[in-house]
């Protein structure tokens, strides 16, 4: 289990990233644009991820990191569940989601590649 505590930590800890509020879940940010959402009522986040990104992860971990419902599913846009994640996954997961879209030079400090 990931807290939502742990989880804002962590997602604070890349440069540039800031929190604001989406609706009625917290939005995480680099330079305007979102890589993730936490729902703290629901105990889940959502990261934006390629397709393949997101068919790894969720093969790592069925059931718990899946496609968001809908379109929203099909560009990439991943839910996982912070009660059964293990950490491990998820901070490579979120990793992968910063690098996706921050600016190249902010994602290349983290090492991770944009399939």
């Amino acid at each position: 289990m990931v807290s939502i505590a742990t989880f804002t930590e962590m997602a604070l800890a890349y440069e540039e990233a800031g929190e604001q509020p989406h609706f009625h879940k917290s939005s995480f940010r680099v330079r305007k644009k979102i890589f993730a959402t936490l729902d703290s009522q629901e105990n889940t986040v959502v990261l934006k991820l390629s397709n393949h990104e997101q068919s790894v992860f969720a093969d790592l971990a069925p059931g718990i990191i899946k496609p968001v419902k809908g379109s929203w599913g099909e560009k990439g846009w991943t839910e996982i569940d912070l009660e059964n994640v293990s950490l491990d996954i998820l901070k490579y997961a979120l990793t992968t989601s910063y690098c996706r879209v921050a600016p190249k030079t902010l994602a290349a400090k983290y090492a991770t590649s944009k399939s």
